[in-house]
């Protein structure tokens, strides 16, 4: 691996489909030095000003600070089609899990309580899009890590109780973050994970210890049967990854070939022959 990695340090990995969206916060900044600069309507932070001022003999005017706009106060509950809000999504979450679910479940981490993966707001029901006071429901997905199960809730937000519940084997949907960083947490830990963190050494000159030094891309592996070892032969039934790793604001590393079994805690290698 170490030859393979040092020829695609820097370089978007081949044959990897990796998308990294990136999203800007975009804050409304109000400058009162700038409106209308140059014009006679402008403030007396502007060239124009400035400019009389010292033709006047006095001192130009210093520019004001920038003002930055609070954002809007989110609420605790939305209405209608809005998104759910902060509240809403961290108390469908809890009232999805029930006692029931709770002790018989496991989260990425082995601890007690399935994984949460997505929490969305549910579309009406057919018979309520017309109506004006149709109630707010929630989807919850959960992944169990104990049976290998997709569980899904539908929370009405109004009511607070679960309409609905369906549990799902061998459906594997998007890794969340908390999923991603266990996984590459698993690797840094494996004698099989020793190549990556060389590799973090000499693009950093630092010792890779946590997953948190890493930014991470992450695909769901399925065993092709017969195609790898039997180490892999459960991935699919098992919730596998396979990790893209970069440094953050550095290179990527090649680390393609290894395959962590969440469900197992293992990692293994895939054949490169």
């Amino acid at each position: 691996m170490r030859k393979t990695v040092h020829r695609h340090l820097g370089k978007v990995v081949a044959g990897a489909a990796i998308a990294v969206a990136g999203t800007a916060a975009m804050v409304a900044i109000t400058l009162p030095g700038t409106a209308g600069a140059g014009e006679t309507g402008g403030t007396g932070g502007g060239p124009a000003a400035q400019q009389a001022a010292q033709e006047q003999g006095g001192p130009a005017a210093a520019p004001q600070p920038g003002v930055v706009e609070k954002a809007a106060t989110e609420g605790q509950k939305g209405k209608g089609l809005d998104p759910l809000t902060d509240d809403e999504t961290e108390r469908v979450a809890k009232l999805a899990v029930n006692r029931q679910l709770l002790n018989s479940s496991e989260n990425v981490e082995g601890a007690r309580g399935p994984q949460r993966l997505t929490v969305d707001l549910a579309e009406p029901e057919a018979d309520e899009l017309d109506a004006t006071n149709a109630p707010r429901r929630a989807v919850v997905t959960f992944y169990d890590y104990k049976s290998d199960d997709l569980v899904t809730k539908t929370v009405n937000l109004d009511t607070g109780k679960v309409e609905q519940t369906t549990t799902q084997h061998g459906v594997q949907p998007p890794l969340s973050r908390a999923e991603n960083l266990e996984a590459a947490r698993l690797l840094i830990a494996d004698p099989l994970g020793a190549d990556l963190k060389a590799d973090y050494k000499d693009a950093t000159g630092k010792e890779l210890t946590s997953p948190d030094q890493l930014q991470l891309n992450a695909a769901i592996y399925r065993a092709t049967p017969g195609a790898q070892s039997a180490a892999l032969d459960k991935c699919g039934e098992h919730r596998c990854v396979r990790l893209f790793p970069k440094v953050k604001n550095g290179p990527w590393i090649d680390a393609r070939h290894l395959i962590v079994d969440l469900s197992a805690r293992k990692v293994a290698e895939l054949d490169r022959g």
